[in-house]
């Protein structure tokens, strides 16, 4: 059993290094990579999707899957071995469902998408990716008819974001939460808006980038297995446990642009960095779903980067950074424009309160696009029109519409966007949990620092990958399923003192 298992994890280990290798080109292609190379790049992109989905499906892997079974059997449930074999099964069963030329084709289409959408959102040219668009959701449902017996056809794409997860469970807790959240919405949209115009001031776009850094270092990531990078849309990506890098983008008068976006890529990119290293390169060695590591980067962003506590300790050296900016804005001011609660156009730039509302939007487009109700040239038009009911707002161009996103220019249509608001959902039950076993952690917080709070999510959710599904950790880590309350309490609590509601 031994050398079967050694063997199974040596195929694993080498998928997992062609994945890496993708990764790399598509970070690269992100950041420094020569505009002509594009065509290259997405066939390079594409031979190495067909070749790591081959060698997963190859019938070789479930041949040592099923001589495994009784090994796994006679093992915990918890052991880090009988948790590979049963994740790798989970991971062949949904493979070999789905053909190597279909993924090559669907890797290559993706890779000239983006491009497509690089170029056609700064021009607000959305007749220029319509065609490319209307291919991914075809794509999209042809994927999703290699899993039958879906309740939705969205429901095996969420699945592959959020293991678990169904179109059927997530609209009920939408609902719930639209139903909790709108009421606070309203309540703070009817007062005078807070003054955010200190943090809307010239910053040097290299200070902004050393004061994020440092803020991310003392947070706990680590440079010495990361970087940052510039980039059109943030993201962090994963190459290995000991290579994770982050990006994050600038606005030369916006200072909450780069700062809260690295702030946020720090909090996906711990969550990486603190899986146990024996799992590198194997199924276990990344981040259990988008919902769980969607909870990791709001927590650090939002429940400790746009904390009182946090600012108490940070805004005087921010202070020292920018003293003709901020020197004389006095630190509740500034707590009060980085918290200002407005219905806007851009989900990466909305507050915690209306967030949630642009998770719904997409969601809800997604279904209707792959529903077959809602037509691709028709979608700019439903944006607007749901910006403009659900938020009040309509944005000037498709630039800031329907453009904004790179996800369905990059991807797939379905499964994208949920994970966002389970995030907030889940970062705020954990952060609960967090701070009752370590009550110690909002005094640290204070004081500039992390090691209480980053010691409990890495013992409690970094270090096990993707050993336990995402509701095993959820229950693990908080005693319970996943919870609204939490989230809801969180934010009444803090936009309660603000706005005095």
């Amino acid at each position: 059993m031994k050398a079967k298992l050694q063997e199974l994890r040596s195929r694993l280990v080498e998928i997992g290094d062609l994945n890496a290798a993708a990764a790399l080109l598509y970070w690269d292609q992100s950041t420094y990579m020569p505009a002509g190379a594009a065509a290259a790049r997405g066939r390079q992109q594409a031979t190495l999707a067909r070749l790591a989905h081959e060698k997963l499906i190859d019938p070789a892997i479930g041949k040592l899957l099923d001589a495994l079974q009784p090994h796994e059997q006679s093992l915990p449930y918890d052991d880090d071995d009988a948790s590979l074999i049963r994740v790798a099964r989970r991971q062949y069963e949904r493979a070999t469902k789905v053909p190597a030329a279909f993924m090559s084709e669907f890797t290559e289409h993706n890779a000239a998408s983006y491009e497509a959408w690089a170029k056609a959102r700064p021009a607000n040219d959305f007749k220029a990716v319509q065609p490319y668009l209307e291919k991914t959701l075809e794509m999209s449902r042809q994927l999703a008819n290699y899993f039958p017996g879906y309740e939705h056809i969205a429901d095996p794409l969420i699945d592959l974001a959020d293991y678990g997860m169904k179109a059927n469970t997530i609209r009920p807790l939408f609902a719930e939460l639209r139903q909790r959240m709108v009421p606070i919405v309203q309540a703070i949209t009817s007062q005078s808006p807070a003054d955010d115009s200190c943090v809307h001031q010239r910053f040097p776009e290299g200070k902004q980038r050393a004061f994020g850094l440092d803020a991310a270092k003392r947070f706990g990531y680590d440079l010495n297995r990361g970087r940052l990078d510039k980039t059109p849309h943030p993201f962090t990506i994963t190459f290995s446990i000991t290579d994770v890098r982050i990006t994050t983008r600038f606005k030369a008068d916006d200072l909450t642009e780069s700062l809260f976006s690295t702030l946020h890529e720090a909090g996906h990119a711990m969550y990486e960095q603190g899986v146990r290293l024996e799992y590198d390169g194997t199924p276990l060695g990344e981040g259990v779903s988008q919902g769980v590591h969607e909870s990791q980067s709001r927590l650090w962003e939002n429940i400790v980067g746009r904390s009182r506590g946090f600012w108490t300790y940070f805004y005087p050296r921010l202070q020292k950074t920018f003293p003709q900016q901020l020197g004389s804005v006095p630190l509740e001011t500034f707590y009060r424009a980085i918290n200002k609660v407005s219905p806007s156009l851009i989900r990466t730039d909305a507050d915690e309160v209306t967030y949630n509302l642009h998770v719904m939007i997409r969601f809800d487009l997604e279904l209707a696009l792959l529903e077959g109700k809602l037509s691709v040239a028709d979608l700019p038009d439903a944006w607007h029109a749901r910006y403009q009911s659900d938020l009040g707002v309509r944005a000037p161009d498709d630039r800031d519409g329907v453009l904004q996103d790179v996800h369905w220019y990059g991807g797939t249509i379905g499964g994208s966007f949920q994970g966002y608001t389970l995030g907030n959902i889940l970062g705020a039950q954990f952060f609960a949990a967090a701070t009752q076993a370590r009550p110690q952690i909002p005094a640290e917080i204070e004081a500039g620092q992390f090691g209480a709070l980053h010691g409990w999510l890495a013992e409690n959710i970094y270090q096990h990958g993707s050993k336990y599904t995402p509701n095993e950790i959820i229950e693990r880590a908080t005693g319970g399923p996943l919870r609204i309350e939490p989230y809801i309490q969180y934010l009444r609590a803090k936009y309660g003192e603000l706005y005095r509601l």
